[in-house]
């Protein structure tokens, strides 16, 4: 089997589980396919299993499973990575609990385990898509978790003149606006009031940053819409996201947003599922009483 595998700088305290890690794939008789970036860190003796490695933009066609060791932020990364191929995506997070990593670093041997077993399904997670009339993030066009637009500085707040499928919403006055699939409902736009949304339910949410009326709420639209902006503000320039990825534009830019014609496939291993990560995450369930 050919495993890709991308991570982040890591501490000493992480390093005897990545070192597992290799040592149980390459027992599994694995092809190793380690990203460029997080090549730098793995230096003898921290493994001395044989890896080949792969930059940004190489082609993965051969690759069955790409590994993602760090965060949620990592996990993210790796999808830029896989692009359109749809590979299996196995977050084992090194820090805390993630949303998208949910792969503990004591689960993590019996994990690899139970991926080889076959105990495990894919979890599908649709993307956003962004288009514009100026080549703003290249070929990483798509978002897992969220499309923002918001303020570049102190300034003013800007105005966002909002369409779905042709057809005014709204004008906000704000300091910016979320396009959240429900994979990043529980990140940015949570933290601004938006919902929960499950992920299998073909939605997105329209989460408003600070708006200047208050009753101006989080809205959940079809994600088979096509949502426009056109941005006005005193300040020349503006900010606009797809996940952690960040630009600089002006207000002659163009932007729809809309569904990605592919899915992110997480591999959701027998016992996991998404709202027993809920309730680990938010504390569902606990007393604080006690």
């Amino acid at each position: 089997m050919k495993i890709a595998i991308h991570g982040k700088e890591f501490n000493r305290i992480a390093a005897p589980l990545i070192a597992r890690i290799f040592d149980i794939l390459t027992e599994k008789s694995a092809t190793l396919y380690v990203s460029s970036k997080f090549g730098e860190y793995l230096k003898p003796p921290l493994t001395k299993e044989k890896f080949n490695v792969y930059h940004p933009g190489d082609s993965l066609d051969e690759i069955e499973l790409f590994i993602s060791i760090g965060g949620d932020g990592t996990l993210l990364e790796s999808v830029t990575h896989i692009g359109k191929l749809e590979i299996p995506i196995l977050g084992i997070n090194t820090g805390r609990l993630g949303f998208l990593a949910t792969i503990s670093k004591e689960e993590t041997e019996t994990a690899l385990q139970k991926f080889f077993q076959g105990a495990f399904i894919l979890d599908k997670r649709a993307l956003l898509k962004l288009e514009t009339n100026k080549d703003i993030f290249g070929g990483l066009n798509f978002a897992l978790n969220d499309f923002t637009v918001v303020k570049k500085d102190s300034s003013a707040m800007i105005t966002i003149h909002t369409y779905i499928d042709g057809e005014f919403l709204n004008s906000y006055w704000a300091d910016g606006i979320i396009v959240s699939t429900p994979t990043g409902s529980t990140g940015y736009s949570l933290s601004c009031g938006g919902p929960l949304i499950f992920p299998r339910s073909g939605n997105f949410v329209i989460t408003p940053v600070s708006p200047h009326n208050l009753t101006v709420r989080p809205i959940v639209v079809s994600d088979a819409s096509e949502i426009t902006f056109r941005v006005e503000g005193r300040s020349k320039r503006f900010l606009v996201s797809l996940d952690s990825r960040v630009a600089s534009v002006d207000p002659s830019v163009k932007l729809k947003v809309s569904k990605a014609d592919f899915k992110v496939n997480l591999v959701q291993l027998e016992g996991n599922h998404y709202f027993k990560t809920l309730r680990q995450k938010l504390n569902w369930g606990l007393d604080v009483r006690n």
